[in-house]
């Protein structure tokens, strides 16, 4: 499968490449074309035995191997948000140590790039000067012959930290970059002239709850000559302690003149001193309208290891000239989440926990006027446990049932949002992509109905920081 993608990927970058060089002879133009191969290494947060449902092992919660292989011929379909297990991350990321998140070593952060310029770059070949991607942009400033500018509409702008690579593009030779920190959850490492100090912190990335504090004992600064060995293979640590200290000054330097401190590991008794606070704060009830759509996960109320009710009230007119369907809210997508929909004129609410338990309930057919639809759920309390989801019409209970376990951190983290008479993503119940509602929405509340004790909270709070780690 990766061999296809890859395959499919080279093809159509092709077709751009084509397309621009016919351009360029078409028009006596030159374009510079910068080719960057990835943001960073293969990611292993699949697990060891890999992903059928991406917010399942977001969540924390991990696939057994039994049930991956029932499930085998869903790979790569529409039926699941499939990731590969940490085997095939190592692999991609050979001949080097490490992964995404371990940004202490190359495995995490090196791609290939390739540059092309018609009559600009020389005969071709390999460069082994060392640059990062934050020099991408002055290197496009330098080629065209922009100066950065200081202030854009009266807004002071930071300082650009990158080095132009210009000077590359005729041949190989010294590099004009010197520094260069790294630093990802607490894994660090800092390159300068040559050499390269890194630091694994001590969290595999296929592990979410786990938390170290910073220079423990699971911590080692690791020394490389990354002139004689790109790939980080033999640790002069030992041998050149001179030169490791000499790195660990320029690691602290850089890192307080780039506001990389404090080090937050999402695991760690500190975490909460220095996690991002949320933009809702306190608010426990919001009414939404169909102006809302495609709005993020963190701007909308939390709905999970509570009670909760969501209620919507929607208006069936004399003169519908169309079936009564469609989204009144949503949540997430086919792999976690919730909607509350219509179909032949009666209400649905569907909880989705995985892509694995997907429950729902249905009511009536609606009657000419305005209706208050409700879902309702009684949770037994907990982090990520069960309870009872009931729906109501006009305040008449119309089914009910038990639902095992729920969704505790994020329904996803892969552009799914929530939307109000529409479903701009997967759906998450039993009705097509998008599935506009007919009528006239008045509005949708949701509403907390209860708060999760304080080692639940404290759960929630390390859990997203880690959930949001695993974001493609």
């Amino acid at each position: 499968m990766l061999r296809r993608f890859f395959a499919h990927t080279d093809h159509h970058i092709g077709r751009v490449v084509d397309e621009v060089r016919r351009a360029d002879a078409e028009r006596g133009t030159e374009t510079l074309i910068i080719y960057l191969s990835g943001d960073n290494g293969a990611s292993a947060e699949g697990t060891v035995h890999g992903a059928w449902s991406a917010p399942s092992f977001q969540n924390g919660v991990h696939e057994e191997p039994e049930w991956l292989l029932e499930h085998m011929d869903d790979f790569g379909t529409a039926r699941c948000e499939n990731h590969f297990n940490v085997g095939w991350a190592w692999a991609l990321d050979s001949p080097f140590q490490w992964m995404k998140q371990v940004a202490s070593h190359f495995g995490a952060t090196r791609n290939g790039l390739a540059v092309s310029w018609s009559g600009r770059v020389g005969a071709g070949g390999l460069r082994s000067q060392f640059h990062h991607v934050v020099d991408i942009a002055p290197t496009i400033y330098e080629a065209v012959g922009i100066v950065s500018p200081t202030a854009v509409n009266g807004i002071e702008q930071m300082p650009v930290h990158g080095v132009p690579m210009g000077y590359t593009f005729g041949a190989d030779g010294p590099s004009n970059r010197h520094t260069q920190y790294f630093e990802i959850l607490g894994n660090r490492g800092i390159y300068h002239d040559g050499w390269m100090a890194s630091c694994f912190h001590g969290r595999v990335p296929w592990i979410r709850m786990q938390g170290y504090e910073f220079d423990g004992p699971q911590e080692r600064w690791e020394l490389y000559d990354i002139r004689t060995d790109f790939s980080q293979s033999v640790d002069l640590a030992a041998e050149r302690p001179d030169k490791l200290a000499e790195l660990l000054e320029i690691f602290d330097a850089e890192a307080r003149r780039h506001g990389v401190y404090p080090l937050r590991d999402a695991g760690s008794s500190k975490h909460g001193e220095y996690s991002v606070p949320s933009m809702l704060g306190d608010l426990t009830k919001m009414t939404y309208t169909t102006a809302h759509v495609r709005m993020p996960e963190s701007s909308v109320v939390n709905l999970k290891n509570c009670s909760w009710r969501i209620e919507g009230i929607v208006l069936v007119p004399e003169t519908n000239l169309h079936p009564v369907e469609g989204v009144i809210a949503c949540q997430g997508g086919n792999m976690s989440g919730w909607s509350m929909w219509l179909r032949d004129g009666a209400p649905r609410f569907t909880y989705n926990c995985f892509g694995h338990e997907v429950l729902t309930l249905a009511g009536p057919e609606l009657a000419l006027g305005e209706h208050n639809i409700e879902a309702e759920f009684h949770y037994d309390g907990g982090f990520g446990a069960g309870g009872e989801l009931v729906l109501l019409v006009d305040g008449i209970e119309n089914d009910r049932s038990r639902i095992e376990r729920t969704v505790p951190l994020v329904f996803s983290m892969s552009d799914e949002t929530f939307d109000v008479g529409i479903d701009t993503g997967s759906p998450v119940g039993d009705y097509p992509h998008e599935f506009c509602c007919t009528i006239a929405i008045r509005g949708v509340t949701l509403e907390r109905l209860s708060e999760p004790g304080v080692a639940v909270r404290s759960a929630e709070t390390a859990g997203k920081f880690r959930a949001a780690l695993s974001t493609k």
